[in-house]
């Protein structure tokens, strides 16, 4: 059995070393010059492999067509991704939220791992070779590359990645291969990508880091979806933990705009009463003062904006109403979404090769029979913290078994 690999990132290099572990002959062919390149940055150099959590939560953490991963995560979950590479001589270390990585918080040690897994498999590693065209003709794949054309494979898995980090080489490459069969590509958006905002205040406090908020998106007015937990202001907009993930929820949708409660931990009435003992407390201070309480100092002159109250109010001179207004602002901050940040930003690409057009149980063309997808090609894609990584090498893994098991007639 003769196969091509095309892409050799996570999921191809998982699919290439499965499929020659089982007695095939496979090519991976590589555009950069050497495999794994955006392996190297995930995690920030680090490499969080994976999430050491059950299948139950593997599959509620994905954002986009979960259901179709289901059978990918019983035959390779992340249990079997850290004795994958336990066995290939890493150490995996878990730490805060099941994040995995390498014991030694380098990356270059994942992407080794698996080059000598596929090396000692007799894997052939082609770099430096882009694909031009793959055809088939009778029941054989030809790929055309810029380095010469490779002939009579019986499978091919495409594992060329997304859009995003085009300087790792995902530049979409694989969906114009992928349209060339006959599949239909549904629409390319950034997931985990920072949010830009039409406010005019967010370049004054940019680098403003807040903790313990909740973010919420409504869509015509109705509240979709609420995350909790840390963000940060940039130049433009907010990105960190609960933007970026907000950002995977979103990214498809109309009409949204965003709220941001700076007390989740209090109800309005719970936050009232706080107020109003400051305020009896304090009758002379200022609205600034009192508010330096409640917000980080650089939070203050947005809020007082929103407000339109003058800084040097005294709360003495505040009523009920007044006050009600501070606390509904604190609950339900106003923030004007203007839409995601750029595609070449998002750390993950949503969008891609219609889910409903491959088989999920093997990875497999519907159309074309011995092709097979993998990895972040596929319009399946996941929050932060080892997700996506996971949903790579669980498809690699059963597209490089099923591909070693095809019977072409």
């Amino acid at each position: 059995m003769k196969i091509a690999i095309i892409g050799g990132g996570a999921s191809g290099l998982m699919a290439g070393g499965i499929c020659a572990s089982k007695g095939c002959q496979v090519d991976i062919f590589e555009k950069n010059e050497k495999v794994g390149k955006k392996l190297y940055i995930t995690g920030k150099g680090r490499c969080n492999v994976t999430n050491c959590c059950d299948n139950v939560e593997l599959l509620q953490n994905v954002v986009n067509n979960n259901k179709f991963l289901y059978s990918a995560f019983n035959q390779f979950n992340s249990y079997d991704t850290i004795n994958f590479f336990v066995d290939l001589g890493v150490s995996i270390k878990v730490e805060r939220g099941n994040r995995a990585f390498p014991n030694s918080d380098k990356s270059s040690d994942i992407i080794k791992a698996l080059e000598r897994f596929n090396l000692s498999n007799g894997v052939k590693i082609h770099l430096n070779h882009s694909v031009m065209q793959i055809k088939k003709d009778n029941n054989k794949f030809r790929i055309t590359t810029n380095c010469g054309v490779y002939d009579n494979y019986d499978a091919t898995i495409l594992c060329v990645g997304g859009k995003t980090y085009s300087a790792t080489g995902s530049t979409g490459d694989g969906y114009e291969i992928a349209k060339s069969f006959g599949h239909n590509i549904t629409k390319i958006v950034p997931g985990l990508v920072p949010l830009l905002l039409a406010d005019n205040y967010v370049k004054s406090i940019e680098g403003l880091s807040l903790k313990n908020v909740t973010l919420s998106a409504y869509q015509n007015g109705k509240l979709f979806k609420s995350l909790f937990g840390e963000m940060l202001f940039t130049a433009n907009g907010i990105s960190g933990p609960i933007a970026l993930s907000m950002s995977s929820y979103i990214n498809k949708l109309e009409n949204v705009n965003l709220k941001l409660d700076f007390k989740p931990a209090l109800t309005n009435e719970q936050l009232l009463a706080r107020i109003e003992r400051e305020i009896d407390d304090n009758r002379q201070i200022q609205i600034s003062t009192l508010l330096a309480s409640l917000l980080p100092k650089a939070m203050i002159d947005p809020f007082l904006q929103k407000l339109a109250f003058d800084k040097t109010t005294k709360v003495k001179s505040l009523n009920v109403k007044d006050i009600k207004k501070i606390v509904l602002l604190l609950k339900s901050f106003d923030l004007k979404y203007k839409g995601l940040d750029k595609l070449d930003y998002g750390i993950i690409t949503s969008g891609g090769v219609d889910t409903k057009e491959i088989n999920p149980k093997t990875m497999e063309s519907k159309l074309v029979k011995g092709l097979f997808f993998a990895g972040e090609i596929i319009d399946v894609d996941a929050l932060t913290g080892g997700f996506n990584l996971q949903i790579a090498f669980s498809t690699g893994y059963l597209a490089g078994i099923n591909a070693s098991l095809i019977f072409i007639e």
